[in-house]
């Protein structure tokens, strides 16, 4: 049944979803008229509103760029060809592989989203190469369906701006319950509810992802040259080189970079305990990338050869920063929130709170924009209704992680790296949202 699932969806999304850009442009629209036909806004209000938004993701898209070149670059290091070459043999069959991908990517993204994200896609086309007959697609999207543990993970943006001091959120946590305004860990990442669903995930995902294996005849063919592996970027220096190109070319000189780079990390981390953001993950490929290229110039090229899979991001993401700003002040994000809160009970609570953080993922795919566009009705509303703040902290997440699957925002990077477009991979995608969502009522409802 998953497997007729899939080929329809995925016919369906091969036939109907337009570019991610004519996407995000086309929501963009839908958000302005909903906005203009059911809050007090006038359009002009409204369009300053976009247009006031439209750059806020700069230092955000930045860091996704920065996590598909060092991230790239890092993998054609002749070191990690090596390691993920290795470690893909494990599978032997196609079915394998696609469980294989999908489990690693689900572990890294659990650990980070960004670091699961840019390996879980490297990780996927050295599978590819290995297994001959397996759907390159279907592979790329396994390293983002394993993108749906991140929120339930060590890098969960909500479940950590909770328990965070100062978050946009806490004065309206704090109570005798909370008296500092956050909610800890133990209460969202560590729970029985989170420990369950994420086992779940990991235990299901992987079978769901093998049973939409096509059948050898029906895999879908790929470019060649997509599975191509990079250049070498060592350059070999001849006897008449000059100082410049033997500067260069200097193994010592990248090793100093990244010795000096490593011994801030160290610092870092020792006084400031050992959590990834997404910056220090950028640093850490960055560094390691240098170090393993050999030389500053042959780590230029690799990040050159990179630097080709950001168009997507640059141009995407501007857009869903209006549209985020857009939702928060003109109050629509509250508005489909409060509707939801309205029909709740406090049994009911936390399963319609993850419906409308799904609803509202479309519009604000970024889960720190999640947390401040929802996180002020959400969290009165748990408490007057006696349900738990911590669950209610981790529908939101939940919801926003479950939605990625039918929207492609966080494939870019990955769809990057792969060089595939978004209808190569969503119909897989989506046919995982439909299997996994009693994972979460169950985990929402009975837990």
């Amino acid at each position: 049944m998953i497997s007729r699932v899939s080929r329809f969806m995925t016919a369906l999304v091969s036939k109907y979803m337009p570019d991610p850009l004519v996407l995000a442009v086309l929501l963009s629209m839908l958000i302005f008229f909903t906005a203009w036909g059911t809050t007090e806004h006038g359009p002009v209000a409204l369009i300053n509103m976009w247009g006031d938004g439209f750059w806020n993701l700069l230092s955000f898209s930045m860091q996704m760029a920065m996590v598909v070149v060092t991230g790239n670059a890092l993998a054609s290091a002749p070191q990690i060809r090596g390691f993920l070459h290795t470690s893909a043999a494990i599978a032997k069959t196609p079915v394998q592989g696609v469980m294989l991908v999908t489990f690693m990517s689900s572990l890294a993204c659990a650990v980070n989203w960004g670091f699961g994200l840019v390996v879980g896609a490297m990780f996927a086309k050295e599978v590819a190469r290995r297994i001959k007959g397996t759907d390159y697609a279907l592979l790329i999207a396994c390293a983002y369906i394993g993108f749906m543990t991140w929120g339930g993970g060590f890098s969960g943006s909500m479940p950590l701006q909770a328990a965070t001091p100062g978050n946009p959120v806490a004065h309206l946590v704090r109570s005798e319950a909370y008296p500092n305004g956050i909610i800890p860990a133990l209460d969202t990442l560590f729970s029985g509810y989170n420990l369950f669903i994420m086992l779940m995930l990991f235990i299901s995902l992987p079978f769901i992802t093998g049973m939409m294996t096509p059948k050898e005849g029906e895999v879908r063919s790929v470019d060649p040259a997509l599975l191509q592996p990079d250049p070498v970027f060592t350059k070999k220096l001849g006897e008449h080189s000059t100082p410049a190109e033997r500067l260069e070319e200097s193994r010592l000189l990248a090793y100093i970079i990244a010795g000096v780079g490593f011994f801030y990390l160290g610092r870092y981390f020792y006084h400031n305990g050992f959590k990834l953001t997404i910056n220090s993950v950028n640093f850490i490929f960055l560094l390691s990338g240098i170090f393993l290229h050999a030389s500053p110039a042959a780590y230029v090229r690799a990040i050159t050869n990179a630097a080709r899979s950001t168009a997507g991001i640059l141009i995407q993401f501007p857009f869903y920063a209006g549209m985020q700003l857009l939702m928060e002040h003109s109050g629509l994000g509250g508005m489909i929130t409060e509707f939801f809160v309205n029909i709740s009970n406090k049994d009911t609570f936390p399963l319609l709170t993850f419906f409308s953080s799904a609803l509202i993922n479309f519009a604000v795919p970024s889960g720190g924009g999640h947390w401040v566009v929802q996180g002020p009705f959400v969290i009165p509303a748990a408490q007057t209704l006696g349900a738990d703040l911590g669950k209610a902290t981790m529908a939101i997440a939940y919801g926003d992680m479950w939605a990625n699957m039918a929207q492609p925002f966080w494939a870019l990077p990955a769809l990057g790296i792969a060089g595939l477009g978004v209808r190569d991979i969503m119909g897989y995608c989506m046919t995982v949202l439909i299997f996994t969502t009693p994972i979460f009522v169950i985990g929402l409802y009975f837990f």
